[in-house]
Protein backbone atom coordinates (compact mmCIF):
# COMPACT_ATOMS: atom_id res chain seq x y z
CA UNK A 1 0.00 0.00 0.00
CA UNK A 2 1.44 3.57 -1.44
CA UNK A 3 2.00 5.24 1.73
CA UNK A 4 -0.06 8.64 2.09
CA UNK A 5 2.09 12.17 1.18
CA UNK A 6 2.96 14.47 3.39
CA UNK A 7 4.50 18.23 3.87
CA UNK A 8 8.07 18.05 5.95
CA UNK A 9 10.02 21.31 5.73
CA UNK A 10 9.18 22.12 2.17
CA UNK A 11 8.89 18.74 0.57
CA UNK A 12 6.07 16.48 -0.65
CA UNK A 13 7.04 13.36 0.44
CA UNK A 14 5.32 9.75 1.21
CA UNK A 15 4.85 10.03 5.02
CA UNK A 16 6.64 6.76 6.22
CA UNK A 17 9.80 8.61 4.22
CA UNK A 18 9.80 11.91 6.87
CA UNK A 19 12.93 11.62 9.59
CA UNK A 20 12.66 13.53 12.89
CA UNK A 21 15.91 14.25 14.60
CA UNK A 22 15.62 12.92 18.13
CA UNK A 23 17.05 16.53 19.65
CA UNK A 24 14.11 18.59 17.95
CA UNK A 25 12.75 20.51 20.81
CA UNK A 26 9.53 19.47 20.02
CA UNK A 27 10.00 15.56 20.52
CA UNK A 28 12.57 16.36 23.57
CA UNK A 29 10.15 19.61 25.06
CA UNK A 30 6.84 19.37 23.41
CA UNK A 31 8.48 22.95 22.49
CA UNK A 32 5.35 23.34 19.61
CA UNK A 33 2.51 24.30 18.56
CA UNK A 34 -0.57 22.87 15.57
CA UNK A 35 -3.61 23.16 13.81
CA UNK A 36 -6.42 21.07 12.94
CA UNK A 37 -8.28 22.18 9.97
CA UNK A 38 -11.66 19.78 8.63
CA UNK A 39 -11.64 19.75 5.06
CA UNK A 40 -14.91 19.13 2.96
CA UNK A 41 -14.04 17.81 -0.58
CA UNK A 42 -11.09 19.82 -0.95
CA UNK A 43 -13.02 23.07 0.83
CA UNK A 44 -10.57 24.00 4.35
CA UNK A 45 -13.47 25.47 7.09
CA UNK A 46 -11.94 28.46 8.07
CA UNK A 47 -8.61 28.00 6.88
CA UNK A 48 -7.58 31.35 7.32
CA UNK A 49 -8.91 31.74 10.85
CA UNK A 50 -6.86 28.26 11.78
CA UNK A 51 -3.41 30.60 10.52
CA UNK A 52 -4.44 33.20 12.47
CA UNK A 53 -4.82 31.34 15.35
CA UNK A 54 -1.27 29.32 14.33
CA UNK A 55 0.53 32.83 14.31
CA UNK A 56 -1.04 33.56 18.17
CA UNK A 57 0.21 30.20 19.47
CA UNK A 58 3.81 31.01 18.00
CA UNK A 59 3.81 34.51 19.11
CA UNK A 60 2.49 33.04 22.60
CA UNK A 61 6.29 30.95 22.74
CA UNK A 62 8.12 32.91 21.17
CA UNK A 63 8.59 31.20 17.64
CA UNK A 64 9.06 32.93 14.28
CA UNK A 65 6.43 32.03 11.91
CA UNK A 66 8.46 30.64 9.20
CA UNK A 67 4.87 31.21 6.70
CA UNK A 68 2.65 34.25 5.97
CA UNK A 69 -0.98 33.08 5.98
CA UNK A 70 -1.44 33.17 2.71
CA UNK A 71 1.73 31.01 2.10
CA UNK A 72 0.28 28.76 4.54
CA UNK A 73 -2.58 27.94 2.63
CA UNK A 74 -0.75 27.58 -0.75
CA UNK A 75 1.29 24.81 1.55
CA UNK A 76 -1.81 22.90 2.31
CA UNK A 77 -4.00 23.43 -0.84
CA UNK A 78 -0.63 21.77 -2.63
CA UNK A 79 -0.75 19.00 -0.07
CA UNK A 80 -4.56 18.42 -0.13
CA UNK A 81 -3.77 17.85 -3.58
CA UNK A 82 -3.27 14.40 -3.19
CA UNK A 83 -6.13 13.73 -0.63
CA UNK A 84 -9.26 14.37 -2.00
CA UNK A 85 -12.51 14.04 -0.11
CA UNK A 86 -13.34 15.02 3.71
CA UNK A 87 -10.02 15.21 5.15
CA UNK A 88 -8.49 16.61 8.75
CA UNK A 89 -5.41 18.54 7.60
CA UNK A 90 -2.72 18.55 10.60
CA UNK A 91 -0.05 21.07 11.12
CA UNK A 92 2.93 20.75 13.23
CA UNK A 93 5.80 23.79 13.68
CA UNK A 94 8.30 23.19 16.27
CA UNK A 95 11.09 25.26 17.31
CA UNK A 96 13.57 23.25 15.58
CA UNK A 97 17.04 21.07 15.82
CA UNK A 98 19.77 22.28 18.29
CA UNK A 99 22.65 20.81 18.82
CA UNK A 100 21.97 20.06 22.73
CA UNK A 101 18.99 20.10 25.13
CA UNK A 102 18.25 22.75 26.91
CA UNK A 103 15.57 24.58 28.63
CA UNK A 104 16.76 27.68 27.19
CA UNK A 105 14.91 29.08 24.39
CA UNK A 106 17.78 28.91 21.58
CA UNK A 107 18.11 31.41 18.85
CA UNK A 108 18.64 31.28 14.93
CA UNK A 109 16.74 27.70 14.49
CA UNK A 110 14.93 27.24 11.53
CA UNK A 111 11.99 25.63 12.86
CA UNK A 112 10.58 21.87 12.15
CA UNK A 113 7.04 22.17 9.64
CA UNK A 114 5.51 18.54 8.61
CA UNK A 115 1.65 18.60 7.48
CA UNK A 116 -0.42 15.67 6.90
CA UNK A 117 -3.85 14.26 6.15
CA UNK A 118 -6.02 11.59 7.28
CA UNK A 119 -10.01 10.93 6.67
CA UNK A 120 -11.74 13.43 8.82
CA UNK A 121 -13.93 11.42 11.65
CA UNK A 122 -17.26 13.60 11.13
CA UNK A 123 -19.87 12.85 14.22
CA UNK A 124 -22.29 10.43 13.14
CA UNK A 125 -25.92 10.03 12.33
CA UNK A 126 -26.85 8.39 15.62
CA UNK A 127 -24.64 10.99 17.66
CA UNK A 128 -26.04 14.08 15.82
CA UNK A 129 -29.76 12.55 16.63
CA UNK A 130 -29.25 10.73 20.14
CA UNK A 131 -26.21 12.77 21.18
CA UNK A 132 -23.29 11.88 23.42
CA UNK A 133 -22.89 11.22 26.55
CA UNK A 134 -19.82 12.94 28.79
CA UNK A 135 -17.87 12.92 32.03
CA UNK A 136 -16.65 15.61 34.65
CA UNK A 137 -13.28 16.51 35.85
CA UNK A 138 -11.36 18.80 37.74
CA UNK A 139 -9.46 20.56 35.13
CA UNK A 140 -5.47 20.19 36.52
CA UNK A 141 -3.77 21.45 33.36
CA UNK A 142 -1.52 24.79 32.63
CA UNK A 143 -2.35 28.10 32.27
CA UNK A 144 -2.30 28.61 29.07
CA UNK A 145 -4.85 26.67 27.39
CA UNK A 146 -5.10 29.60 24.93
CA UNK A 147 -1.79 28.23 22.78
CA UNK A 148 -2.61 25.09 20.97
CA UNK A 149 0.62 23.72 21.97
CA UNK A 150 1.70 20.31 21.40
CA UNK A 151 2.20 20.11 24.93
CA UNK A 152 -1.21 17.67 25.28
CA UNK A 153 -0.40 15.17 28.11
CA UNK A 154 -2.80 16.95 30.16
CA UNK A 155 -5.99 16.82 27.53
CA UNK A 156 -4.55 13.41 26.96
CA UNK A 157 -5.11 11.88 30.49
CA UNK A 158 -8.45 14.22 30.76
CA UNK A 159 -9.51 12.54 27.85
CA UNK A 160 -8.87 8.66 28.86
CA UNK A 161 -11.19 9.64 31.87
CA UNK A 162 -13.84 9.46 29.64
CA UNK A 163 -12.40 7.03 27.24
CA UNK A 164 -12.13 4.10 30.26
CA UNK A 165 -15.93 4.86 30.87
CA UNK A 166 -16.69 4.91 26.71
CA UNK A 167 -18.31 8.52 26.95
CA UNK A 168 -17.31 10.79 24.15
CA UNK A 169 -15.82 13.77 26.39
CA UNK A 170 -14.33 14.95 29.83
CA UNK A 171 -15.92 18.65 30.15
CA UNK A 172 -13.29 20.19 32.73
CA UNK A 173 -14.28 23.01 35.80
CA UNK A 174 -11.66 24.91 37.31
CA UNK A 175 -12.51 26.69 40.96
CA UNK A 176 -16.09 25.42 39.86
CA UNK A 177 -16.13 27.35 37.02
CA UNK A 178 -16.43 25.79 33.67
CA UNK A 179 -13.74 25.84 31.09
CA UNK A 180 -13.80 23.56 28.26
CA UNK A 181 -13.62 19.58 27.47
CA UNK A 182 -10.52 17.80 26.67
CA UNK A 183 -10.89 18.65 22.95
CA UNK A 184 -13.82 20.13 22.27
CA UNK A 185 -15.23 23.80 23.89
CA UNK A 186 -18.59 23.33 25.31
CA UNK A 187 -21.95 25.82 25.57
CA UNK A 188 -24.94 25.62 27.62
CA UNK A 189 -28.65 26.38 27.31
CA UNK A 190 -30.95 27.40 29.96
CA UNK A 191 -34.38 29.63 29.31
CA UNK A 192 -33.73 29.57 25.59
CA UNK A 193 -30.35 31.33 25.91
CA UNK A 194 -26.69 30.06 24.67
CA UNK A 195 -23.90 30.61 27.35
CA UNK A 196 -20.09 30.12 26.54
CA UNK A 197 -17.04 30.82 28.37
CA UNK A 198 -14.73 33.64 28.29
CA UNK A 199 -12.05 33.93 25.74
CA UNK A 200 -9.52 33.96 27.95
CA UNK A 201 -6.05 31.91 28.64
CA UNK A 202 -8.11 28.71 30.22
CA UNK A 203 -9.39 27.44 26.99
CA UNK A 204 -8.37 27.02 23.71
CA UNK A 205 -10.27 29.78 21.41
CA UNK A 206 -12.10 27.76 19.20
CA UNK A 207 -12.45 28.15 15.25
CA UNK A 208 -15.50 26.47 15.39
CA UNK A 209 -16.65 28.31 18.93
CA UNK A 210 -16.26 31.48 16.88
CA UNK A 211 -17.98 30.32 13.81
CA UNK A 212 -21.06 29.50 16.39
CA UNK A 213 -21.31 33.27 17.91
CA UNK A 214 -21.12 33.74 14.81
CA UNK A 215 -24.01 31.54 13.24
CA UNK A 216 -25.99 32.23 16.60
CA UNK A 217 -25.83 36.07 15.79
CA UNK A 218 -27.08 35.04 12.13
CA UNK A 219 -29.97 32.77 13.27
CA UNK A 220 -30.87 35.26 16.00
CA UNK A 221 -30.11 33.14 18.75
CA UNK A 222 -29.61 34.95 21.98
CA UNK A 223 -25.89 33.90 23.19
CA UNK A 224 -23.57 35.59 26.29
CA UNK A 225 -19.78 35.24 26.70
CA UNK A 226 -19.50 35.08 30.42
CA UNK A 227 -18.17 32.69 33.37
CA UNK A 228 -20.01 29.45 33.97
CA UNK A 229 -20.27 28.02 36.96
CA UNK A 230 -20.40 24.32 37.14
CA UNK A 231 -23.65 24.47 38.99
CA UNK A 232 -24.99 26.24 35.95
CA UNK A 233 -23.58 23.05 33.45
CA UNK A 234 -25.18 20.66 35.73
CA UNK A 235 -28.99 22.34 35.68
CA UNK A 236 -28.72 23.02 31.99
CA UNK A 237 -31.60 22.46 29.51
CA UNK A 238 -28.49 22.00 26.40
CA UNK A 239 -25.12 21.25 26.84
CA UNK A 240 -22.63 21.23 23.32
CA UNK A 241 -19.35 20.08 22.61
CA UNK A 242 -17.82 21.82 19.46
CA UNK A 243 -14.47 21.08 17.74
CA UNK A 244 -13.01 21.17 14.15
CA UNK A 245 -13.79 17.69 14.03
CA UNK A 246 -16.99 17.10 16.12
CA UNK A 247 -18.84 20.07 14.61
CA UNK A 248 -21.52 20.92 17.27
CA UNK A 249 -22.87 17.71 19.43
CA UNK A 250 -25.38 17.34 22.04
CA UNK A 251 -24.38 16.35 25.31
CA UNK A 252 -27.13 13.99 26.94
CA UNK A 253 -25.58 12.36 29.16
CA UNK A 254 -23.42 13.97 32.09
CA UNK A 255 -21.54 12.29 34.80
CA UNK A 256 -24.62 9.24 34.34
CA UNK A 257 -27.18 11.96 34.74
CA UNK A 258 -29.89 13.01 31.42
CA UNK A 259 -29.32 16.50 30.40
CA UNK A 260 -32.37 18.30 30.31
CA UNK A 261 -34.80 15.87 28.75
CA UNK A 262 -31.68 13.77 27.81
CA UNK A 263 -32.17 14.21 24.10
CA UNK A 264 -31.10 16.78 21.79
CA UNK A 265 -32.84 19.84 22.30
CA UNK A 266 -34.77 22.60 20.24
CA UNK A 267 -31.59 24.96 20.08
CA UNK A 268 -29.16 22.10 19.51
CA UNK A 269 -31.22 21.25 16.19
CA UNK A 270 -31.56 25.20 15.09
CA UNK A 271 -27.76 25.32 15.51
CA UNK A 272 -26.64 22.16 13.91
CA UNK A 273 -29.09 23.05 11.12
CA UNK A 274 -27.42 26.76 10.39
CA UNK A 275 -23.87 24.61 10.64
CA UNK A 276 -24.55 22.32 8.15
CA UNK A 277 -26.21 25.52 6.04
CA UNK A 278 -22.56 26.86 6.58
CA UNK A 279 -21.22 23.92 4.96
CA UNK A 280 -23.23 23.53 2.14
CA UNK A 281 -21.98 27.16 1.36
CA UNK A 282 -18.82 26.60 1.95
CA UNK A 283 -18.49 23.96 -0.52
CA UNK A 284 -20.63 25.84 -3.49
CA UNK A 285 -18.56 28.82 -3.42
CA UNK A 286 -15.75 26.26 -3.88
CA UNK A 287 -17.58 25.00 -6.59
CA UNK A 288 -17.77 28.34 -8.12
CA UNK A 289 -14.25 28.49 -8.03
CA UNK A 290 -12.92 25.48 -9.26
Amino acid sequence: MTAPIAHFNGELLPIDQVHISPLDRGFIFGDGVYEVIPVYDGAMLRGREHFERLQRSMDEIRLDNPHTVDEWLKISEDLLAHHPGNQSLYIQVTRGVPPKRDHVLPKGLKPTVFLMTYPLASPSREQVENGVKCITSPDFRWEKCNIKSTSLLGNVLARQLSADVGATETILFRDGMLTEASASNVFVVKNATVAAPPRDNLILLGITYDLLVKLANEGALKLEIRPISEAEVRSADEVWLTSSTKEVLAVTTLDGKPVGRGKPGELFKRMHALFQEHKARLLERKKATA
